[in-house]
């Protein structure tokens, strides 16, 4: 993934609250229910890193998270997040460039496999697949095209947009799928917001 999100860090929560209300923050924060106590959590791709503020309310202490975010001025802004007393580590790197322990319990990616292209979404998954523990959790949200023309147009206007912004050379949605199915992840809960076109799925590694 070359492309980053510095250009948009100002702007794009505000941009998709604009475009999808509150779906985006809703469907992310219907996974988090299911983290444990006590965790240590990887994030990948935090964002602006409001879901570290929803993490505390839930977990005020006791966490220890890896927050991996290739965006410099994203990772500036997660930086002032209220994370309450729950130990957070700040990576500023693509996840492929990062080296990391393979004893995470949990495992918190939205939104970020849509920024890769086919070719490329092997690899990385691969990569943070190894990161999690036997019998552990990856909470993942992402968008999906369920067959509506709408979700098409959509999806293709948003990496229009972002490759003019930002660089993101993806132009269409991978299997993103198709990579927990090949890793034999088990499905335990999963929930559908903005009529489909966006999926949270709470995935359990072999």
């Amino acid at each position: 993934m070359a492309s980053n999100y510095d250009n948009s860090a100002g702007f794009y929560d505000g941009l998709s609250r604009m475009i999808f209300g509150k779906a985006l923050v809703k469907a992310q924060v219907y996974l988090l229910q299911f983290i444990p106590a006590n965790s240590k959590i990887l994030i990948v791709g935090g964002g602006t890193g409001w879901i570290l503020e929803e993490i505390a309310m839930l977990h005020p202490t006791g966490l220890a998270i890896t927050y991996v975010e290739i965006s410099a001025n994203m990772l500036a802004l997660s930086r002032k997040r209220d994370a309450g007393n729950n130990r957070v580590t700040f990576i500023n790197d693509a996840i492929e460039g990062v080296a990391m322990d393979e004893d995470y319990d949990v495992i918190i990616t939205a939104f970020l496999f849509d920024n890769f292209t086919q070719d490329a979404l092997p690899a990385a998954f691969e990569h943070i697949h190894r990161a999690l523990k036997p019998k552990g959790l990856w909470l993942c949200t992402d968008f999906r095209v369920t067959g509506a023309l709408w979700q098409r147009v959509l999806l293709k206007s948003m990496y229009l947009f972002f490759k003019l912004l930002c660089g993101i050379d993806t132009t269409t949605l991978p299997d993103i799928e198709g990579q927990f199915v090949k890793h034999q992840y088990k499905t335990k809960s999963a929930k559908a917001f903005f009529a489909d076109f966006i999926i949270s799925t709470l995935y359990q590694k072999s």
